[in-house]
């Protein structure tokens, strides 16, 4: 999946590439917990609430790269932690932050994301 989003992300989004290619790695019934203070923030539901937040997201970033991925798994449950390289399509500036996450797993698809990040006020302000 993370190689999925990160072709669909450098590819340029929704108006380039369709949620098509991410869609095979989510449950129907999926739900993402993004923080409040984000500019995309909020809890997405199903196939339909993804595709509106890969929008949003890449409505925010016009580069969001990940250049460290460390996974660990514990069955059904993976912590994943991220270090991302990203520039805010509205402003133009450049920050770099971590991201951990709670992935949870069904039947080889996920079905809850839980993002925790580092400091969210400081990337809202790059964003505004």
């Amino acid at each position: 999946m993370y190689a999925a989003e990160a072709r669909y992300l450098a590819a340029g989004g929704p108006d380039v590439v369709g949620f098509d290619i991410l869609a095979p790695f989510f449950a129907p019934d999926v739900v993402l917990h993004q923080a409040a203070g984000l500019p995309y923030g909020g809890t997405w539901h199903g196939h339909d609430g993804m595709a509106r937040f890969f929008r949003a997201m890449s409505g925010t970033w016009e580069s969001f790269r990940m250049t460290e991925q460390e996974i660990l798994a514990t069955g059904e449950t993976l912590v994943v932690l991220h270090r991302i390289q990203a520039i805010s399509r509205a402003t133009g500036r450049e920050i770099a932050f971590p991201i951990l996450q709670t992935v949870a797993v069904r039947d080889g698809r996920i079905s809850e994301v839980r993002p925790f990040y580092w400091d969210t006020a400081a990337i809202a302000e790059v964003c505004a």
